[in-house]
């Protein structure tokens, strides 16, 4: 599970950015919901801050690593950790709780530094994590706490869900950090939480701000339900929660698995590469040796070699050396020797005789067992002392019964192979059988072990090659191949065993360029997530508008509505008292400001009592309603007609100077004279006319129409009496009335 979750870390590092870059997203809707909110604001850009930086760690994994890119994703990183600090520190003081000044930040920011200076960049992230990001993360579960009193309902639950990520969170990014030589980063730290659970820190820091992201989303969403107070809204919100939810789970696990796709390809071509290196590094090396393991076996055949052991005799053992020098000049070897039955040297060419005398024994030795017992011995051999590095190719001699009765054995010495193989692409090592590293062309790495040592191979090592280092560089042993860590970067390691020895050859190959690879399926992803957020939030935001557009409407229909009601008589449907002094004021003002002429008519419906007396109040609706409607049919449309009052009616004429109103009045009068009433039969009316002069109020202009209205009904009434013009008025006009 560890292996599999450690070549997941680039997704996981893209998806726990994400979760906090949703996080300050959500923190700026609600500061713009709530008003003007500073505190929000700082969330907002610590959420964006620390998702930012997680994303710099996914950069550093993807392209590479340098001490000045570390430098400065250590300070984001610690930045987001003091704006998260922050909006405890502001909102602890919104709520009068006792919270110290801006003065907190410089011991704890010089302890950051402190840590940094004496131990390192990652010393300094750990101590950061420590004093800003633990006690941010608990202040700010606090908070959320507090506000969880604030709130009622969902709501409340909602803030005591954030109050809890947070404060798991504190404990996930403040008090698990990077290893540092101080305690207890020397002891828990990411490493330690990663042999322990078997999966990797950041996943859960990812997860707790996701559940801290989607929880604080809802309280926003429950707040803007509260602001709309639509129950309509209110259900596609909760729709749209779930449908958000639905649709980001779908699309990272679509995306991760586009993204091991991706990876998987690589994979495939990386393991293909490195086969056919190893196969190319042991095809060299069995080069190397190939030359002097044929001629063994022609050298174990040769009779003089035979007869040597056979019978000894002095001719035999001088045919004997004459062949094998001759064989080890013609494979190159460095020497070459023949043994009895008894491992003893009974033979050796020139090259071998100062450093292997007759009397030397070789009866441990691993290729001289195989030989007697009847197989061709392969052997690398490693010098600790001088670090010489030779093989040994073995042979039986069999007597003409078949009997083994010797065998014989040539040495070469691979430096020419080191030499050529240091400028090999890959990491290569060529490991003895106790896992320490003897040919590699990565010198600082020679005689390390590789994996972890059993006691009993830790003890021939010191025997045969010194002491071997106590940290191993690998984890495990690697019996075929792997993906694992080595040196704190991750590689895949193929082994396989060196010509038919149990020697082995072991190649690493870097794989950050497969995170390369993975990075387009991520790219992918974060694309996807965006335009679905986009087009979600988009769809929000166009159903809130809708539902706040419906509401405005209906507000002005009903204020349309309340209007109406308020401005016209409800029996004749014509505008009413109110309605006509606004139009009466609204043509007063268009006349002394532009100098046009408009009169006023005021008319009523002569012996009117009668009628109500003799058929009814009934039937005198009916008239006031049909006179009503054909006097409005009668009258231009930019004239205003109004129910004066009981049976009195008024008529604004726009533009019209006295004679014309006089003579308007007068068709109408004669109009209305021919129309038939049910019932009540015909009817007349009698008319007022008055002409707008300067400086007329009114009231004065009213009271002059009616006066007019007054001496029609004194005159005999069903007549139009026109009022006395002013002296601004044409004589013409006046002869006219």
């Amino acid at each position: 599970m560890d292996n599999f979750f450690s070549s997941q870390i680039d997704f996981i590092l893209f998806f726990y950015g994400l979760a906090f870059i949703l996080l300050g997203a959500t923190c700026i809707a609600i500061a713009r919901v709530r008003g003007r909110n500073e505190s929000w604001i700082v969330l907002a850009l610590f959420a964006f801050a620390h998702g930012g930086s997680e994303w710099l760690d996914l950069t550093a994994l993807v392209i590479s690593d340098s001490p000045v890119f570390a430098l400065f994703r250590t300070a984001v990183m610690t930045g987001s950790f003091v704006l998260l600090m922050e909006f405890a520190r502001q909102e602890a003081n919104r709520f009068a709780m006792k919270a110290p000044g801006p003065w907190l930040y410089v011991p704890l920011l010089s302890l950051v530094v402190l840590g940094g200076a004496m131990d390192g960049v990652n010393a300094a992230g750990s101590v950061a994590r420590y004093v800003l990001g633990f006690l941010g993360a608990v202040a700010t579960s606090a908070i959320f706490c507090r506000f969880a009193k604030t709130f009622s309902g969902t709501t409340r639950y909602l803030a005591i869900c954030a109050a809890v990520g947070f404060a798991l969170y504190a404990l996930a990014a403040g008090l698990i950090v990077l290893p540092a030589p101080f305690w207890p980063a020397n002891v828990v730290n990411q490493n330690w939480f990663s042999e322990v659970s078997g999966i990797p820190i950041q996943l859960v820091r990812g997860l707790l701000a996701c559940g801290i992201s989607f929880a604080i989303w809802a309280i926003w969403g429950q707040q803007l339900i509260s602001e709309v107070s639509s129950t309509r809204y209110a259900r596609f919100l909760r729709q749209q929660f779930i449908w958000t939810l639905a649709a980001v789970t779908t699309i990272l696990v679509v995306g991760w698995m586009l993204t091991e796709y991706l990876g998987g390809i690589y994979k495939q071509n990386l393991q293909r590469e490195a086969r056919g290196d190893i196969n190319l590094l042991a095809s060299r090396i069995a080069g190397e040796t190939a030359t002097i393991e044929g001629t063994v076996k022609i050298l174990a055949r040769a009779r003089s070699v035979r007869a040597l052991l056979v019978r000894g005799s002095e001719p035999d053992d001088q045919r004997a050396k004459a062949v094998l020098n001759l064989v080890v000049d013609a494979s190159v070897a460095n020497a070459g020797f023949i043994l009895n039955g008894t491992g003893t040297v009974v033979a050796s060419s020139d090259q071998r005789e100062a450093a292997a005398p007759d009397s030397a024994n070789y009866q441990s030795a691993p290729y001289f067992r195989q030989s007697m017992a009847g197989a061709a011995g392969y052997y690398f051999a490693f010098d600790g002392q001088n670090g010489e590095r030779d093989y040994f190719a073995s042979y039986p001699i069999r007597s003409d019964q078949g009997a083994i009765v010797g065998v014989v054995v040539l040495e070469k010495a691979l430096g020419n192979l080191e030499a050529d193989l240091r400028q090999f692409g890959r990491s290569y090592f060529l490991i003895n059988p106790e896992g320490i590293v003897v040919l590699t062309n990565r010198p600082r790495l020679m005689l390390h072990s590789l994996w972890p040592l059993s006691t009993e191979q830790r003890s021939v090592s010191v025997r045969q090659s010194g002491t071997p280092t106590n940290h191993p560089m690998l984890e495990r042993e690697v019996l075929d191949s792997t993906w694992t860590n080595f040196g704190g970067e991750r590689v895949y390691v193929l082994r396989r065993n060196a010509n038919h020895s149990q020697w082995s050859l072991a190649i690493l190959t870097p794989i950050r360029e497969i995170y390369a690879s993975r990075v387009l399926g991520i790219v992918i992803t974060l694309l996807t997530a965006l335009m679905t957020l986009i087009y979600l939030f988009g769809r929000e935001r166009w159903f809130h508008d809708n539902v706040q557009m419906r509401k405005r409407l209906k507000l002005q229909e009903l204020a349309q509505d309340l209007r109406f009601q308020a401005t016209t008589d409800p029996l004749t449907g014509l505008f009413n008292r109110l309605r006509f002094d606004e139009a009466l004021a609204s043509e007063i003002s268009r006349s002394m400001r532009y100098k046009t002429p408009f009169s006023l008519v005021l008319y009523d419906i002569d012996h009117f009592k009668v009628v109500n007396d003799t058929h009814g109040h009934q039937t005198g609706d009916e008239v006031l309603t049909k006179l009503s409607a054909f006097v409005a049919t009668n009258i231009r449309g930019l004239d205003t007609l109004a129910r004066w009052g009981g049976e009195e009616f008024a008529i604004t004429l726009p533009g019209c100077v006295a004679a014309m109103a006089y003579q308007a009045a007068e068709k109408l009068r004669a109009a209305i004279e021919q129309v038939g009433f049910h019932t009540v039969g015909k009817l007349t009316c009698s008319f007022g006319v008055a002409q707008y002069r300067d400086g007329d109020t009114a009231a004065a202009l009213i009271a002059r129409a009616d006066d007019a209205l007054y001496r029609a009904k004194l005159n005999g009434r069903n007549r139009v009496e026109l009022a006395a013009p002013s002296a601004a008025v044409n004589p013409a006009l006046a002869a006219v009335a």
